[in-house]
């Protein structure tokens, strides 16, 4: 039977009492830590209350006033935030070691069958195990390059799709043109096949539109501030809702990936020993059934395997070149530089290809500085301190839950001068800084053994993608609305989409044997 509102009041107001007893006691006797400056804190909530709704503005805010190492409470636990090269570096690459624990969150449990995936699962032998098989199996080069005919056949396909809004003059949604690529690609890397479209005799238990809402859903509940990984607490009382959409999206997923996992395992048993894996789930199943594993990989880990394969490869890419094409529509110089280059590089008798990306040093350049002003998670993923460590003097004991803000450091003019606000990709001309982890003052991608698995795929889908969207059209507003009025506002949350998508009227600057093949 449901609490009544004065019952569910008092149990939360007697909860508080004994949390609260029970940390002074913990706290009587314990080892006095020397803990980095940051604002005071409120009992329970700790600094929720100085958190706005774009969190990465916020600590930024904070540390300008108490300093690029803070210290803050989310809810019950403490908090480290590093908003400089230096914090970056010591806690990514010096001190990697001590920092590559997760902390348990509900995403993970409810969503990523508890953890068992390569983003959230916690430091161990399984994640060793599974970021080995990342680099060498699934995302090598080489696995990376024999699925290079997907992206160009899914390209071609969008081009096709924009060529015909050209020549009726109809507005785009270009997120939506970008994201429905991305699925699509990854859809076939990943699952085998395109479960974004209808096609006849398709045996899917979703449709395209559930598939795609589906993703959509995962990335923002595990992008999403929820008060039950602060306060656990108050679990049961689950005050944003985000775990009974999670159970929900979880029985979802787990139906889609029974019927992909079943589909692959029949395909194997029926070929024998010709088999030949054609896609990554294949591989996956190879990899779980092989007899040198450390760890076994039992069926919940190829799905949640799966999961990260197609999530990460969706938005992160439709959000990027979004970025991109907004700067360039507010900058007509450089939009100007950008396809001048193309013209001379590449010419107007073909389409871009990656062997060209090379040789288009600036639009390596935009995509470089679309890349520091909008980075995709900005707070980068929460590591977990595993044992005391300090840095400047201060502690940073076991427990603590570490954030690197990727978004201050690449927006700190002591690093990117005056115009660090600025879109200028003519700052990376001539540079030597890269999106690659080697470099602390631009990090989209992360830095060190927890950084993106997936940043070779990832970066060829943005550089191939939006140097053949300005190649192959020119590009204007929609009639009544000027660049100066172009919204530039984020969504709200972990992760930074534009709050207002991007609409634009394309027109075709190839010829159409290009754009319709």
């Amino acid at each position: 039977m449901a609490l009544q509102p004065w019952a569910a009041f008092l149990s939360v107001v007697v909860s508080t009492v004994l949390f609260l007893i029970t940390v002074c006691r913990r706290g009587h006797g314990a080892r006095r830590y020397n803990l980095p400056p940051g604002p005071r804190q409120w009992p329970v909530i700790g600094n929720l209350n100085l958190i706005g709704r774009l969190p990465h503005r916020s600590i930024r805010n904070l540390s300008s006033q108490y300093g690029p190492l803070m210290t803050l409470r989310f809810g019950s636990f403490p908090v480290v935030v590093g908003s400089s090269v230096h914090a970056a570096k010591f806690f990514l690459k010096t001190h990697d070691l001590a920092f590559l624990d997760r902390p348990m969150m509900a995403s993970g449990r409810y969503t990523f069958y508890n953890s068992s995936d390569m983003l959230w699962a916690p430091y161990g032998s399984y994640w060793r195990q599974a970021r080995r098989l990342w680099q060498v199996k699934l995302l090598s080069t080489r696995r990376i390059k024999e699925m290079r005919h997907v992206r160009e056949e899914e390209l071609r396909v969008m081009l096709c799709n924009l060529s015909m809004a050209s020549s009726d003059g109809r507005v785009v949604n270009l997120r939506d043109c970008l994201l429905m690529l991305s699925l699509s690609v990854m859809s076939r890397m990943v699952l085998g096949k395109k479960y974004v479209v209808e096609g006849p005799g398709g045996s899917s238990p979703t449709t395209p539109e559930e598939f795609r809402w589906m993703v959509e859903e995962l990335i923002f509940l595990n992008t999403a501030l929820n008060i039950r990984d602060m306060i656990p607490w108050l679990d049961w009382l689950d005050l944003q809702g985000y775990v009974k959409r999670m159970k929900q999206l979880h029985a979802m997923f787990d139906k889609f990936l029974d019927h992909v996992v079943d589909e692959h395992d029949k395909r194997r048993r029926r070929e024998g020993d010709n088999f030949v894996a054609a896609d990554m789930v294949d591989h996956l199943l190879q990899l779980a059934d092989g007899p040198n594993l450390e760890v076994p990989i039992d069926r919940n880990g190829v799905k949640g395997f799966t999961l990260d394969l197609v999530a990460a490869g969706m938005d992160t890419t439709a959000i990027t070149i979004e970025w991109a094409m907004s700067e360039l529509l507010r900058k007509p110089d450089a939009l100007a530089r950008a396809t001048e280059e193309l013209d001379s590089i590449v010419g107007r008798e073909r389409l871009v290809t990656e062997e060209d990306i090379p040789n288009l040093s600036y639009l390596e350049a935009v995509v470089k500085e679309a890349m520091r002003l909008h980075p995709f998670a900005p707070l980068l993923a929460p590591r977990m301190a595993r044992e005391d460590t300090s840095l400047n003097g201060y502690d940073i004991p076991s427990g603590t839950r570490v954030f690197v803000n990727v978004w201050a450091i690449a927006r700190d003019t002591s690093l990117w001068g005056h115009t660090a606000d600025e879109f200028r990709p003519e700052r990376f001309l001539g540079s030597s800084v890269d999106v690659k982890g080697n470099n602390f003052q631009l990090l989209p991608f992360g830095s060190g053994r927890r950084m993106c698995p997936g940043i070779n795929l990832g970066l060829k889908m943005v550089q191939v993608t939006l140097a053949n969207l300005l190649h192959a059209f020119a590009w204007r507003l929609p009639n009544g609305l000027t660049t100066e009025g172009l919204s530039m506002e984020e969504c709200s949350g972990i992760s930074i989409p534009r709050k207002v998508q991007l609409e634009v009227v394309p027109r075709a600057k190839l010829p159409d044997r290009l754009l319709y093949d």
